[in-house]
């Protein structure tokens, strides 16, 4: 991974705490809509965030609910980021606001710095180039797109974490993990090491962010948390439920990666015939990079809360984005596809927007 840029020797100006603007502000300013970021997380729909919709169901302190998969998506990288880490540095970065920094929201003396920094995790685009993606697949890169600028801000952080890792191993830095990666993220990694700590310089960007963690504790919320209502009962995806990975925190066995497995892998045979586990709507039917074919099935709404389920690394795919399938319709075919080992149905239960264990969610266990 590309090293992070350095930062300047001192907290940037347009670093600020929290205050009226935050605190009075902050809800007012999320009227930009933001595109079902869980369609996107899972592989979902490209779409575009027109700045004219309607926003979605608010969550931790009036910031958009459908940014928490996303956040909890970036934070999955590393154990010493958390979705609160991520969001309280956003909150400290620019407020939430997704406009450009301005001269007229900065000091004078920063107004040629912030001019650069875009979106709500204010990159600029030196920064842009070494960390962006196109994370939600919408067709482009850019620090505007909220989901890309919260997935890039999550790999940075990460990159710094592990440099951060390293130097305490050997003796190089004495601390919290958690404060000197944001210290690495103020002053740049040099700095910290030189200081062995966390250089006075970094302290004040330090404070006002940990200040912010508890604001969005929300989003820290156990990605199974949701549940399965006792009445909502999926079919089996393939005839046998055979479990050869759980749902739960795991080494990948490709990437060596430990984070949450989001589903349950169950093995079956290549060609093996793959079934809509509930009826509902196909949302996304496409090849991914690491899920390989991939189907999302949209169920609507159990007990007021919104069902996806989701079919990866099939070797054939047998519907259409808008088809609707019923129970137990065939959907697809059991492969290989994308980051695999060996043929077997990946698959996938999201309710409320987060990812719950399948398991209780089947008629049959196997």
């Amino acid at each position: 991974m590309p090293p992070p840029s350095p930062r300047p020797s001192a907290p940037p100006p347009r670093r600020r705490g929290p205050g009226a603007f935050t605190l009075m502000v902050l809800p007012g300013l999320l009227t930009l809509s933001v595109v079902a970021g869980f369609l996107a997380l899972t592989g979902g729909l490209p779409t575009d965030r027109a700045q004219d919709e309607s926003p979605q169901q608010s969550a931790a302190n009036g910031v958009d609910a459908t940014y928490g998969p996303w956040l909890r998506k970036a934070a999955e990288a590393c154990t010493v980021v958390t979705p609160s880490f991520l969001a309280a540095q956003i909150d400290q970065l620019s407020g939430w606001d997704n406009g450009s920094a301005t001269a007229t929201d900065a000091p004078a003396t920063a107004a040629a710095s912030a001019a650069d920094e875009q979106g709500i995790a204010a990159f600029t685009d030196a920064e842009w180039r070494t960390w962006g993606k196109d994370d939600d697949g919408n067709g482009s890169s850019s620090p505007l797109d909220q989901a890309d600028a919260i997935m890039a801000l999550g790999r940075q952080d990460c990159s710094l974490a592990e440099k951060i890792t390293d130097l305490r191993t050997d003796g190089t830095v004495s601390g919290e993990l958690v404060d000197l990666t944001l210290a690495a993220y103020a002053v740049g990694t040099d700095a910290v090491a030189g200081a062995g700590k966390v250089p006075a310089e970094a302290q004040t960007y330090l404070t006002e962010v940990k200040a912010l963690f508890a604001r969005y504790e929300e989003f820290d919320r156990d990605d199974s948390a949701g549940g399965a209502p006792a009445n909502a009962i999926l079919a089996a995806p393939v005839t046998a439920l055979t479990i050869t990975s759980p749902f739960g925190s795991r080494q990948h066995p490709l990437t060596g990666v430990t984070k949450l497995h989001t589903g349950v892998d169950f093995g079956a045979p290549q060609g093996a015939q793959v079934s809509s586990a509930r009826e509902g709507t196909v949302v996304f039917a496409a090849m991914t990079k690491a899920y390989g074919n991939r189907i999302v099935v949209d169920h609507g709404a159990i007990d007021g809360k919104p069902l996806q389920t989701t079919y990866s690394h099939l070797s054939a795919i047998e519907v259409v984005v808008g088809q609707t399938v019923q129970t137990g319709a065939p959907i697809g075919r059991v492969g290989s596809t994308g980051l695999s080992t060996g043929p077997h149905l990946h698959f996938e239960v999201i309710y409320d927007g987060y990812y719950a264990d399948p398991q209780p969610w089947l008629a049959s266990n196997g």
